[in-house]
């Protein structure tokens, strides 16, 4: 039995203890870069740009795209930054798979044939890697669903829109996709020392795609997909009826090509959605079914990469979508989701952000919202989203703000809460805007970072691609991450 002296000596003891400050763990500082800037700059020089400048720890090689948001030179038409080599790749850029490709792990697809023709035989994940080890640094890849037309039998894995014709994208409920999905994990795992892998599929399904709820450039509403052999097979198993989802999309197309042309319902456009909706139930049920198949997908491409090794780490790029349009965060439904993510990267691009906003509300108000104006639907956006921003005619030029960054990140730490899941959102470093509108700074990158970190995020990723970054900005991003560290 210890005397009260000796307990209370031991209970201070305990105390002091206790109040000592907890290190939190450094966080994960990631930066997007493709093939060509290794092949341009040199391995050895960017990784010590990406590590003086950007205090990154973690490299995201674009190791597969056919398109040029994370593949390639800067986009052309925008100012070339001040490294790298100071041409654009119009006529050169190609795109496919930026490494080696084994064929036996492709055995169940018929695409066979997407080596990326742009360098050669150069393997980018040969080059990087032993060169990252040294320094201590991770290398994921980072791939997206981005394909040609041309690359051999990729017809049998496109999707069909509502007219019959092929799309360009893939059907990610076609199993041919399925497997070429999983060859390409099976190809990286085994065939390379990487640490993890991330995909990203920008897109959505067919009624939120109808009703041009998106920042993207609208398409014609009869190209809304996926209507082919397999999603109409799989609605079936799930008791959906694809021939009525297929004519409830048919009067949802007149709706909207009436609606772009100012024809104004007796009851006004809101409510004869609605009334879309309530006849055709299916609407929905084949949104759901799109989203559906992208969470099985990414739960069989999970399964495979701890199949081949336990350790990789795998997770999504989420779309921007997502911190837009009401519809598609709800299916961006984080803890269905986290049971088959170790990481997610929430895309939280403020600068661009603005542009993307507006572009969405332009979009928007064209059918669904068209009784409402434009100005009052955004600032119902900024209220059911919960974060603010300027006017419309503003913030194209302005950009969105850090506060913007920090709330869309605490509602993404929060909606993880009680998973494994890690956050990274993706931070805005010179994605490209139209002339004359909102450009990044170091300060407002600095800012962005550390409004993430200090909502919780367990890391940062620099995005889109480090050709397209200014030194200065990414310098930002470093002073951003040591500002943190030292709070």
């Amino acid at each position: 039995m210890m005397d009260r002296r000796e307990f209370m000596q031991g209970a201070g003891a305990a105390a002091a203890i206790t109040a000592l400050p907890v290190a939190r763990p450094d966080p994960m500082v990631g930066i997007q870069v493709g093939a060509v800037s290794f092949v341009d700059e040199g391995v050895e020089k960017c990784l010590d740009i990406f590590q003086e400048e950007g205090a990154v720890n973690t490299l995201f090689v674009a190791t597969f795209t056919y398109g040029r948001g994370i593949a390639g030179r800067q986009v052309p038409g925008q100012p070339l930054p001040d490294h790298g080599n100071q041409q654009y790749d119009t006529d050169t850029f190609h795109g496919g798979c930026f490494t080696a490709v084994n064929p036996k792990y492709f055995t169940e697809t018929p695409v066979k044939s997407f080596r990326a023709p742009d360098f050669g035989d150069y393997d980018v994940l040969r080059e990087v890697i032993p060169a990252a080890k040294k320094r201590g640094l991770k290398t994921i890849c980072w791939f997206e669903d981005r394909f040609r037309r041309d690359v051999p039998n990729v017809d049998q894995l496109q999707e069909k829109r509502l007219s019959g014709a092929a799309a360009d994208t893939l059907c990610i409920n076609n199993p041919h996709y399925r497997n070429w999905l999983l060859g390409m994990v099976e190809n990286w795992g085994y065939g390379y020392g990487i640490d993890g892998i991330m995909w990203g599929s920008e897109r959505q399904g067919a009624f939120a795609n109808a009703i041009e709820a998106t920042h993207d450039e609208a398409s014609p509403p009869m190209h809304v997909t996926c209507f082919c052999q397999y999603c109409r097979a799989k609605a079936k198993a799930q008791g959906i009826d694809p021939e009525r989802a297929h004519k409830g999309f048919l009067e949802l197309v007149k709706f909207v090509e009436a609606s772009r042309s100012g024809q104004l319902p007796v009851d006004g456009y809101f409510v004869t959605l609605w009334r879309l909706m309530l006849y055709y139930p299916e609407l929905l049920a084949w949104e759901m079914l799109w989203t559906q198949g992208l969470r099985d997908t990414y739960a069989a491409m999970y399964a495979k990469a701890k199949e081949v090794k336990p350790s990789l780490q795998v997770g999504w790029h989420i779309w921007h979508n997502h911190t837009f349009c009401p519809i598609y965060r709800a299916e961006q439904d984080l803890p269905a989701i986290a049971p088959h993510s170790d990481f997610l990267k929430m895309v939280i691009y403020n600068n661009c952000g603005g542009e993307r906003l507006a572009e969405y509300v332009d979009n928007l108000h064209s059918a669904a919202y068209r009784d409402v104006p434009k100005e009052e639907l955004l600032a119902f956006h900024y209220r059911v989203l919960d974060y603010t921003g300027g006017s419309l005619q503003e913030i194209p030029f302005t950009g969105l703000s850090a506060d913007y960054v920090y709330r869309e990140a605490k509602r993404c730490h929060d909606g993880l809460k009680g998973t494994k899941t890690k956050l990274w959102p993706g931070i805005d470093i010179d994605i490209p805007t139209e002339k004359g509108h909102s450009k990044c700074t170091p300060e407002g990158v600095r800012d962005a970072v550390v409004a993430a970190l200090r909502a919780g995020s367990d890391g940062v990723l620099l995005s889109r691609k480090y050709s397209e970054m200014k030194l200065a900005n990414l310098r930002g991003a470093g002073d951003g991450v040591r500002q943190f560290s030292k709070a």
